[in-house]
């Protein structure tokens, strides 16, 4: 990724799909007068779907017969091609059909203009989906940066190029993988009658401002250990900004100076006192590993920055105007130390309106998720779960676990179970528990290379516990 944000040729304002209302969970039974206005509620509400069903959104182009990229698994065939608003499509068909279309929703957010490579990464890695005999789809999202509801439209949009063009699945499921996984949610919500199934991985599925608010922490801690970020003669500016629009700072340039007050690329025996007491200020305070530091000193910086820029019209949607901070030798000075920014609600709510999972999914949802996930923390799963059941949904969820500290792959054998326990709960009504997905990826072992590392008893804490409350 550059280190200036590109705004994306296809950036420009389209007309979205037209989104189907969720079906609203199901309620007692109100009194005369409200059930009255409750039915002038759902005949308005139906009057609107009917007119949403009275346009169809238009027909997608026909993707074209390609070559299929590197790792892509022997015998598939590949159509490659652009969406009505012009987002980059991979379609794979395997030589066997299972006849079920998993539609892909991938990670990042990628920042600057998309590229029809960013297909070609993600069926390498998920090569495992047509090795199990099912057809994939994924687009590369029109839009760069974090911009979730058009990324759940063009998800829809590849959904529809699928079956328009090359054939009708008897099921379709729609996956999504880390920043991706958020997009899936939205476009389950958005889309309730096209997918007959939800499968989240490594999921960032906390919401905008809940899931990235440790990075908010992160530079604030980070600047009152090592004032580098800015520097003192440097113009200043919120740290919820990420960067100013016109700066030139690059990752390479802010590696150095992340090398230069913690000692980060350095073994710990060659860092100086003061480089491993403050590292251990950041990583002890922010409870993530000291790995993981730059890279997510990275997202605060070039993901800020694409926020403020172009998602929140230059406000701020975090807080930490009251986070007590704890963990380091002396938290007082700490607090004392950090720089305070209080929310701006409207820029908050813009953010949240986009990002924000509601919960409101009416097909059975499946996560899974590493227990000690440097990137995506595991405590995002107990908020999801919140939101599932504030909705009313929490019924159509399972989420399971897995003994892992990686991100962005869990091992060949921890997918195709899950896509087959989904795929019987869809269609038997068989809902599944997480020993018998154990189970069921043990029996599965000798077909897939890795191990199964399911812990069906794990729950996760409560994201609170994780990241300071606010």
């Amino acid at each position: 990724m550059g280190a200036d944000v590109a705004t994306t040729m296809h950036d420009a304002p389209t007309a979205p799909l037209a989104p189907i209302a969720p079906i609203a969970p199901s309620a007692p039974i109100a009194p005369v007068a409200s059930r009255r206005g409750a039915a002038a509620a759902t005949l308005a509400a139906l009057a609107a779907l009917l007119g949403a069903c009275a346009t169809p959104p238009p027909a997608e182009p026909a993707p074209q017969a390609a070559a299929c990229p590197e790792g892509t698994p022997d015998g598939a065939r590949c159509l490659r091609g652009r969406d009505s608003v012009g987002a980059h499509v991979l379609l794979v068909m395997p030589a066997q059909w299972s006849g079920v279309l998993v539609v892909h929703a991938h990670g990042g957010p990628t920042l600057g203009e998309p590229k029809a490579e960013r297909a070609d990464e993600d069926i390498k890695r998920w090569a495992i989906t047509v090795r199990a005999g099912h057809a994939w789809a994924a687009s590369v999202f029109r839009r760069g940066g974090v911009a979730v509801r058009s990324a759940a439209e063009d998800t829809e949009r590849v959904r529809r190029m699928f079956v328009e063009h090359v054939a009708k699945p008897r099921r379709t499921l729609l996956h999504g993988q880390s920043w991706g996984a958020g997009v899936a949610a939205k476009a389950a919500e958005m889309y309730p009658q096209s997918w007959d199934g939800v499968l989240l991985t490594s999921g960032v599925v906390g919401g905008g401002a809940r899931s990235y608010a440790f990075r908010l922490d992160l530079r604030a801690v980070y600047q009152a250990q090592c004032n580098n970020h800015p520097r003192p003669d440097e113009p200043a500016y919120p740290l919820w900004m990420g960067l100013p629009k016109d700066a030139k700072l690059t990752r390479a340039e802010l590696a150095a100076r992340v090398d230069e007050c913690l000692g980060v690329r350095k073994p710990p025996a060659q860092r100086t006192p003061d480089q491993a007491r403050r590292l251990k200020t950041i990583v002890d305070v922010i409870r993530i590993p000291e790995g993981s530091v730059l890279a997510h000193l990275n997202w605060a910086t070039w993901h800020f920055q694409d926020i403020a820029l172009n998602r929140t019209g230059g406000g701020n949607p975090f807080d930490n105007q009251r986070v007590r901070y704890t963990g380091s030798a002396d938290d007082a000075a700490l607090n004392a130390a950090v720089p305070r920014y209080a929310a701006d609600p409207a820029a908050a709510a813009r953010f949240a309106a986009d990002t924000d999972p509601t919960g409101q999914i009416a097909v059975p949802v499946l996560t899974t998720h590493g227990i000690s996930d440097p990137t995506a923390f595991v405590e995002l799963q107990s908020a999801f779960r919140q939101t599932m059941e504030a909705a009313g949904r929490g019924g159509h969820l399972v989420q399971t676990f897995v003994d892992s500290r990686e991100h962005s792959y869990l091992g060949d054998a921890t997918y195709p179970p899950l896509l087959d326990a989904l795929l019987e709960w869809v269609e038997r009504g068989t809902k599944p528990t997480p020993a018998a997905i154990a189970e069921r990826c043990e029996a599965q072992a000798a077909r897939w290379d890795g191990g199964c590392r399911f812990l069906p008893d794990y729950r996760p804490a409560p994201l609170e516990s994780r990241v300071a409350p606010r």
